[in-house]
């Protein structure tokens, strides 16, 4: 992989690690404002529903954060955009898809058809 392409992977992935903390720790400030008492239990129940789905992106997105780190530290060691499992170079095109990739198409498509095939 080219230099320059090196070099825009890892700025477009700090600079999504940042926003994700930045939101991460909105959303830690705003959980800990005190509840307010709703005395209509519809309210309540959306309150409720909102702060999950919150809590569900939040969790998704904490998974995602350490992808992206494991990325980063594959740019520092030389290994980013090598396939994981057949040692083959990742495409660009695939990289800018899914910039936290450690597979090619090609590996990622038959471990996905492999864990289809065993109901995981």
């Amino acid at each position: 992989m080219k230099k320059k392409d090196m070099e825009y992977f890892k700025e477009f992935l700090t600079n999504r690690l940042e926003e994700l903390l930045s939101q991460a720790d909105d959303t830690v400030s705003g959980m800990t404002i005190p509840k307010e008492n709703f005395p209509d239990p519809t309210d309540r129940a959306a309150l409720e529903a909102d702060r999950n789905f919150m809590l569900r992106i939040r969790d998704r997105e904490s998974k995602l954060i350490k992808k992206i780190k494991k990325a980063l530290e594959r740019i520092e060691n030389g290994t980013f955009g090598i396939c994981e499992t057949c040692g083959e170079d990742i495409s660009i095109k695939r990289l800018k898809a899914r910039p936290v990739t450690s597979q090619c198409i090609e590996c990622k498509s038959k471990e996905e058809a492999l864990e289809k095939a065993l109901g995981l």
